[in-house]
């Protein structure tokens, strides 16, 4: 399959950025060090590309009727400019994809999934619409910048005249930065605060430029990939493919408190009876008390060398200089504080179980 460009793709080779194919897109994963450009979000503000997310818009008196049956968590809660968390359960107990779900209006809303997801997502949503919904698939109009960090707010506010202290998580407006229409919302993925900007394509080259020169007393920076990875893991967030899966149900990933039973969803009946019976392993957080990196794949084991489960996320975490992880674990070894042993390299090595995030 042919590697997409993202509409600032040459910008991001101008800058030096390490292009990779990444879900199907060529994306930056480094411009400088993974650590560094972690340590800058962390401490002061840095810029995201990822654009490689999808957009789908819905529309019409029955928007919210699909969203309500192919997402698990309850839509009808949220109001305008506000945005919701949830999953798109599958028929056989799985996620197809976590998503992002924002009220425009009554009867307009948008939804952001995952790049490596966007045809699957459509497909599946589409298949499900006994409504005859208006829906619209803007992901190749749309450029997302990520700008995070303590520093974003100040930065951002030098080029708004919207009060950005206002925008609390979990909601957005619509309205002008950097003299072009936007919108700006404040659902991070990194844990340090900051907001999300969905421009225009045709506007993303000015507004970029714009933010980095309100940026330079902050020392802003690009950000690639490879600390969004990190980030997100110190704060203990899943990602689609490594954390959550077809073959994950929900409530095993932690996943319950979007997962609501006062309606009707795909699957609702089956992942109802599993919380009643319980589940039999789950996704928990661990850190090593042994020096070493857990990595993705990386079997998990108890004191006698029995196999409980597989590592899905793992990292050295430049905040804390330790390894930490994330992976699905028989339920008798998920309590905080058990102690694990991740399998690296014919390596027995000693981890407990923690509740993430690890980065309080």
């Amino acid at each position: 399959m042919e590697t997409k460009q993202i509409p600032l793709n040459d910008l991001h080779e101008k800058l030096g950025g390490k292009m990779v194919p990444f879900a199907g897109y060529n994306m930056p994963v480094r411009y400088s060090s993974d650590k560094e450009e972690h340590m800058t979000v962390r401490d002061s503000v840095g810029v995201f590309d990822v654009s490689h997310m999808g957009e789908f818009m819905l529309r019409g008196p029955h928007a919210l009727d699909l969203i309500q049956w192919v997402t698990s968590n309850d839509a009808s809660k949220i109001v305008d400019e506000q945005a919701q968390y949830s999953c798109l359960p599958n028929d056989k107990g799985g996620i197809v994809d976590d998503l992002l779900i924002y009220r425009m209006s009554e009867e307009e809303y948008m939804l952001v999934v995952n790049a490596s997801n966007i045809e699957k997502d459509w497909n599946w949503i589409k298949s499900q619409d006994k409504w005859g919904v208006e829906m619209k698939n803007i992901s190749d109009d749309i450029v997302l910048l990520a700008v995070q960090g303590p520093k974003a707010v100040e930065t951002l506010q030098k080029l708004t005249d919207v009060n950005l202290s206002k925008v609390k998580f979990y909601t957005f407006v619509q309205d002008k930065l950097a003299g072009k229409e936007m919108i700006i919302s404040a659902t991070g993925y990194t844990g340090s605060g900051g907001f999300e900007l969905y421009i225009n394509k045709n506007d993303a080259e000015v507004v970029w430029n714009k933010i980095f020169e309100a940026g330079e007393e902050s020392g802003i920076k690009p950000i690639g990939l490879g600390a969004r990875d990190t980030l997100r893991l110190e704060k203990g967030f899943c990602l689609y493919g490594n954390d959550i899966t077809d073959e994950t149900s929900p409530l095993e990933a932690g996943l319950g408190w979007v997962t609501k039973f006062t309606k009707d969803f795909v699957n609702s009946e089956n992942l109802k009876a599993q919380k009643e019976a319980g589940v039999t392993r789950k996704l928990v957080g661990f850190e090593m008390i042994d020096r070493g990196i857990p990595r993705h794949d990386y079997e998990l084991a108890d004191a006698d060398g029995n196999v409980i489960g597989k590592v899905t996320s793992g990292t050295m975490s430049p905040s804390l200089n330790l390894g930490i992880g994330m992976g699905y674990v028989t339920k008798e070894h998920s309590a905080p504080d058990t102690e694990i042993y991740v399998q690296v390299r014919n390596k027995s090595l000693k981890a407990k179980v923690v509740k993430p995030p690890f980065l309080k």
